[in-house]
């Protein structure tokens, strides 16, 4: 009902909803303010939020990072081993101190034993390798020292993968507690959860624990993008969107360039766990000092609420809503909803077809429904393992971590830029294929040219900020009304597969070599790239309302001016 009831704000070809769509602009605009410090105020509390959720979902970066570990040799450590003695080469595989085994030591040959540091190579079977019995750690920075994960790469990745597959059920959660409940309440249940869940995850006694905390924290509450993002949308008019849309982008990146920071000033996990997620509790405020969604108000019928928060509205932009606009509103929103309604009754009772029938009749729809979601994969996949990635090459991980991330801001500027002076499929394959050829020729830069490969892995870091901005756009510009959200909710859904596997490309490079995870991202955005060249150019094409007119997208006789 909620949707159905949104739309008349929306959709003015409606017989019935023009003049209140108009009405309600109207209010917006001229009475109550557009863009006053209402709407400022409550952006600036919905990016907080969101810089908040940006630590929450990617602490796990710095909180299951790789330490670097050795076997401890009980015939040669002394009781406060020192980690790189001058003796490990004798004991351990290696080609130098800063390029030895993790996992694996040599086999004994002599029982003798001198003490006092001294590890003879001849007490050692240089033909022989064994597992560690117990590993020696650098530091005890990360989860990988207390749930001893040294040589188990395969059970650090997955912390990742578990909390990143806890998106999915994060999205179903959301979306019905911000319909039914509304948009501030989705809000604030997903970031207060973050924030308790988080704190007691650094509590965590065992790899399970940690990982079920993982899990659960993420699902209660890696929604707040989603739901600020909605209420933000409802909040200013059309004309303002674009801009707040790509600041929430920007912001989100921000986000994790402070992550990086403050993880390298505070590297112990369990504090810095703490140190992330206990200002976050002050989110729970925000059921005080946030506005919910006039327009879900609107939605639900509840005028009164509709008309006190217009008011409120008006009064902190220092504006004035008359009685007269008030009434009038509540007049044509209730006229609308009964012919929405109505309409809906009659076209259940045509037994309209299903998706799937209608899918399977408009061949061009369904094939975009098969390739857009390998688009969402690969994007999603670059986005979350380049910084993923990022702390394990060369250099301060940190650092790396933070240059990333501000590589992803112009991305999203210069894709939004460009996407309406030389169209939607230009920016999107120049991105993906930009993006392959930097991971191509981040392979062949040598490991001592730190500067060269960062710059090259930040455009490519860049690029992908650009796919991010434009694949939100031109997803939803593919499909006809009736099944817009349906179709776009499905593609970005098949996408999450992405996210779940990029916290496992460092085990697979530890697997299949350290080039691999590289590799694979310039595959995916080539044939991401390549798909796009067969799906139609949407730049000033009004969105299509049947499915008749999605299948014509493309053809000559679409293309019409677009209405600003």
């Amino acid at each position: 009902m909620a949707n159905v009831k949104s739309e008349i704000m929306d959709a003015p070809k409606n017989k019935g909803t023009a003049a209140e769509v108009l009405n309600f602009d109207t209010i917006m605009k001229e009475e109550v303010g557009q863009f006053g410090w209402f709407q400022v105020r409550n952006i600036i509390l919905a990016l907080t939020a969101v810089i908040f959720l940006g630590w929450s979902n990617n602490s796990y970066v710095f909180t299951a990072a790789r330490i670097p570990s050795r076997c401890h040799i009980p015939e040669c450590d002394l009781q406060e081993p020192e980690f790189r003695p001058d003796w490990l080469l004798n004991a351990v595989p290696g080609t130098s101190l800063d390029s030895f085994d993790s996992c694996q030591r040599f086999g004994n040959s002599s029982a003798a034993t001198l003490g006092d540091g001294v590890c003879l190579a001849a007490w050692f079977d240089h033909d022989q390798l064994q597992s560690c019995e117990r590993h020696l750690y650098q530091n005890t920075d990360t989860v990988v020292h207390d749930f001893d994960l040294a040589c188990d790469e395969w059970r650090r990745s997955l912390v990742g993968s578990i909390r990143q597959s806890g998106t999915i059920l994060a999205q179903i959660i959301s979306g019905f507690i911000s319909d039914r409940w509304g948009r501030r309440t989705a809000l604030v249940f997903n970031a207060f959860n973050a924030a308790w869940m988080g704190i007691l995850k650094s509590f965590s006694t065992s790899y399970n624990i940690f990982v079920i905390t993982e899990f659960v924290s993420c699902a209660l509450g890696s929604a707040t993008f989603q739901s600020a993002y909605i209420l933000l949308m409802e909040l200013v008019r059309p004309n303002h969107r674009v801009f707040v849309g790509a600041c929430m982008n920007s912001t989100l990146s921000f986000s994790y360039m402070t992550l990086g920071l403050i993880a390298w000033a505070v590297p112990y996990w369990r504090n810095l766990i703490r140190t992330l997620h206990v200002p976050q509790l002050l989110t729970i405020t925000y059921i005080w000092v946030m506005s919910e969604s006039v327009r879900w108000y609107i939605s639900k019928g509840r005028y009164e609420d509709t008309e006190k928060s217009l008011k409120n509205i008006a009064r902190v932009n220092k504006k004035h809503v008359s009685d007269k606009s008030l009434e009038l509103l509540r007049k044509k929103t209730q006229e609308g909803i009964s012919n929405q309604e109505n309409s809906r009754d009659t076209e259940q009772r045509q037994n309209e077809p299903s998706l799937i029938k209608l899918l399977i009749q408009y061949k061009p729809v369904l094939f975009r429904c098969i390739i857009t979601p390998f688009m969402w994969f690969t994007f999603i996949l670059i986005y979350h393992g380049l910084s993923i990635n990022a702390v394990d090459i060369s250099g301060n991980k940190y650092l790396n971590y933070v240059a990333v991330s501000a590589a992803q801001i112009p991305g999203y500027w210069i894709s939004l830029l460009l996407l309406d002076k030389i169209g939607r499929k230009p920016v999107l394959i120049g991105s993906y294929w930009i993006c392959a050829v930097c991971q191509i020729v981040f392979l062949f830069v040598p490991k001592n040219q730190y500067a060269l490969s960062l710059l090259v892995y930040m455009i490519g870091a860049s690029c992908s900020g650009g796919v991010m901005s434009a694949l939100y756009i031109y997803t939803a510009e593919l499909y006809p009304t009736p099944y817009r959200h349906r179709l776009f909710g499905f593609s970005s859904m098949m996408g999450r597969a992405g996210g779940i596997l990029a916290p496992l490309t460092p085990a697979l490079g530890a697997w299949l070599g350290d080039h691999f995870p590289f590799a694979l991202f310039a595959g995916c955005a080539c044939a991401a790239g390549a798909l796009v060249l067969l799906t139609p150019e949407t730049r000033g094409v009004r969105l299509p309302d049947t499915m008749r007119e999605a299948a014509d997208l493309g053809r000559e006789k679409t293309r019409t001016t677009l209405i600003k």
